[in-house]
């Protein structure tokens, strides 16, 4: 099963879907950030600074949903010993902790002119502290452990932890008096921002998920190349 992902078909996928995302990553860049700074109004309270979150706000999506698909396949590699998932964990692993740090440190910059201050450990940013620190010890597990078992053990049982971080994010501002407000924009149920902001905002996201995807592909290019030099040199 694992050898499929040796094939060389594997790479002429990778190479047409980079070319693909790459012909409209840059367009649809420029008509995301035309509407995130220039054609969606300012808020009523906080004015131009809340162009903030459309930044803030995407990479704190996938920030969680990185950290919270790793677990998931770690899981699964934990039952069923599907090898590729391991590759796939630690090619999303980078791109979810740099999200989470620029969730953090846009959301420093949006807290000064919002709440007065750059920083304070409320309940929803210490956790997304802590979500950093688990993508940081997952990293370094793969960096410093060389025998690749080990390090697929170690760092599946560190992820599947930090899984329990996620719901507590997400609910922080429910279950504890937080500076941040409650979600606006709901699943079920109505949002409370206007579609004049939710527009560039779901904009800004999917640019940002072409992004990891582009930075995913040619991570994962990269981890299979690797194993491959690995095992040819096993020969």
């Amino acid at each position: 099963m694992f050898s499929f992902f040796y094939n060389s078909n594997i790479f002429i996928w990778i190479e047409k879907l980079l070319n693909f995302i790459n012909s409209i990553f840059f367009v649809l860049l420029v008509a995301a950030l035309s509407f995130a700074l220039i054609f969606s109004p300012p808020d009523y309270l906080q004015g131009d600074s809340v162009r903030i979150m459309y930044v803030h706000v995407p990479a704190a999506w996938i920030g969680l949903a990185s950290f919270t698909s790793i677990a998931i396949l770690s899981i699964l590699n934990f039952i069923f010993k599907i090898k590729n998932l391991i590759l796939i964990t630690k090619s999303i692993a980078p791109i979810g902790f740099m999200f989470t740090c620029l969730a953090i440190i846009t959301g420093a910059i949006w807290g000064q002119p919002t709440w007065g201050t750059y920083w304070a450990w409320d309940a929803r940013i210490t956790s997304m502290v802590v979500l950093a620190i688990f993508y940081f010890i997952f990293i370094m597990i793969h960096k410093l452990i060389s025998e690749g078992e080990k390090a697929n053990r170690i760092s599946s049982f560190v992820a599947i932890i930090g899984l329990i971080n996620i719901p507590i994010i997400k609910f922080s501002v429910n279950w504890w008096s937080t500076l941040h407000q409650p979600a606006s924009i709901k699943i079920s149920g109505e949002s409370s921002i206007h579609s004049s902001m939710l527009m560039p905002l779901l904009l800004m996201f999917f640019v940002m998920i072409l992004y990891c995807a582009l930075i995913f592909l040619m991570k994962y290019k990269t981890e299979i190349i690797r194993i491959k030099k690995k095992n040819l040199n096993r020969l």
